[in-house]
């Protein structure tokens, strides 16, 4: 049984939390790359308990994120 509980434990999808999420992004901008899904960034943005307005542009966006992680402890 055992081996099967490691199998499925390494199937499961790890999950992040919001602060750890954002920082991946913000990584992932830094290095020179564009967020192709702004869903996701708004997403994001809205586990961290900022109000996102889908009309809102995807770099002011992850401006907001990256001033938000900076407030996280």
């Amino acid at each position: 049984m055992k081996w099967l509980r490691a199998w499925l434990d390494r199937r499961r999808p790890k999950v992040l939390s919001e602060r750890q999420r954002a920082l991946d992004l913000i990584a992932a901008v830094d290095a020179g790359g564009v967020p192709l899904n702004p869903a996701r960034v708004n997403d994001i943005a809205r586990q961290l308990g900022l109000e996102v307005s889908t009309r809102a542009r995807v770099e002011d966006t992850i401006e907001r994120i990256r001033a938000a992680v900076a407030r996280l402890p």
